[in-house]
């Protein structure tokens, strides 16, 4: 899958949804917190509007700058709406990875066989090649469960409505991934692949003895107090407060939309199966940047860039993170993440003082782009 969003073949394939934009320049340094004046979000509220005005049924976005907070709404979400986040998922998976190598209990750098032995073989794939630190920042070349042609017409194709709600095994998801050779060997190239968040899930697992998501309920949801976020493991079900998500699966633009707020989250595991809201993603990428969730050589580790492309060269991928240079030259670091009837963004400034969290209900339409730009450049 290309590290560009497409609509209906991607579950948390989103890295950030401008890595689609071309206006990227050069990066300014961020003024200190106090010196601004309070931020005016209408420029912002007017991109989510224009989203609405476009086909997006609805959007949220919230900001904060300093101290200031500010919620936008547009079309049928609330302010409080939960939402799924797909890829969003994949920067808590490489925290607790780095959390647990910060503990000795884990080296990036160790090969993947050393953890889920056997499990990445066939067509070429060789565990004992790849490294954990090659999952999280895609560098691996283990091909993506989710452009197996058989698994798009089963997961985001007409298929979904029969097969919403089967559960799939990790093993299962990378099972299907060993069929295909590998996309380039270990370390000589980058692409997005949803089956290295499955293996990386898989080793927390191996490595604390519990499920992924006890791990990053533990860690990071309860000591941040984030109320809002859930790893749904098998539970089908939206929590309250949160309006439908909706789908044409198909890529024809007229076909018939599709409520999708219901499936199995196991089709994206640790790829992309979280559930939170736009204060809850503030919470968390903050906190992350400021150092709160790991040490300085950890932190390093994960804003560590590999280019994605010489026709990006503001965007970077770290562990997880990313980085990208917005038109008026700011930075901003954080990911996308889009699954069935939802395409999220969450972006702070590495300094943690500005940042947004945004989320549309359709994954067939909407540029969180133009969201991202209305709020870090007016």
């Amino acid at each position: 899958m290309s590290a560009v969003r497409t609509a209906r073949t991607v579950v948390a394939a989103t890295l950030v949804a401008g890595l689609a934009a071309t206006a990227l320049a050069t990066p300014a340094l961020a003024a200190p917190a106090s010196a601004p004046a309070k931020k005016d979000h209408t420029a912002t509220q007017q991109a989510l509007q224009a989203a609405v005005d476009a086909g997006v049924p609805g959007a949220v976005a919230q900001a904060r700058d300093g101290r200031t907070t500010w919620t936008g709404t547009a079309g049928e979400r609330g302010g409080k709406d939960r939402y799924r986040v797909g890829s969003i998922t994949k920067t808590f998976v490489a925290t607790v990875l780095l959390q647990l190598q910060a503990e000795n209990r884990i080296d990036l750098d160790d090969p993947v066989e050393k953890w889920l032995p056997g499990v990445v073989r066939g067509n070429g794939h060789d565990g004992r090649k790849i490294t954990v630190r090659q999952l999280l920042n895609h560098t691996s070349g283990v091909y993506s469960v989710t452009s197996d042609a058989g698994f798009q017409e089963k997961i985001f194709g007409p298929g979904f409505l029969e097969h919403r709600y089967d559960r799939w095994t990790p093993k299962q998801l990378v099972d299907i991934a060993m069929t295909h050779a590998p996309d380039f060997a270990p370390g000589t190239d980058w692409n997005y692949s949803n089956t290295n968040y499955v293996l990386a899930g898989m080793v927390i697992e191996k490595v604390t003895g519990r499920p992924y998501g006890k791990a990053v309920e533990n860690r990071i949801i309860k000591p941040l107090k984030l109320r809002a976020t859930s790893v749904p493991g098998t539970d089908v079900r939206m929590p309250k407060p949160s309006s439908p998500a909706w789908s044409k699966l198909y890529t024809d633009p007229n076909a018939q939309v599709h409520d999708v707020s219901k499936l199995s989250p196991t089709l994206a595991y640790a790829a992309g199966e979280m559930i939170s809201d736009s204060n809850d993603l503030q919470t968390f990428y903050r906190a992350l940047l400021k150092g709160k969730l790991l040490p300085k050589a950890e932190l390093r580790e994960m804003t560590t860039t590999i280019p994605i492309s010489p026709e990006l060269p503001g965007a970077g991928y770290g562990l997880g993170l990313m980085k990208q240079k917005l038109s008026c030259g700011k930075e901003v670091w954080g990911h996308g993440g889009g699954i069935h009837g939802s395409s999220s963004d969450a972006q702070v400034t590495r300094d943690g003082g500005h940042s947004i969290a945004l989320n549309f209900n359709a994954d067939w339409t909407g540029d969180s782009q133009t969201v991202l730009e209305a709020e870090f450049c007016g």
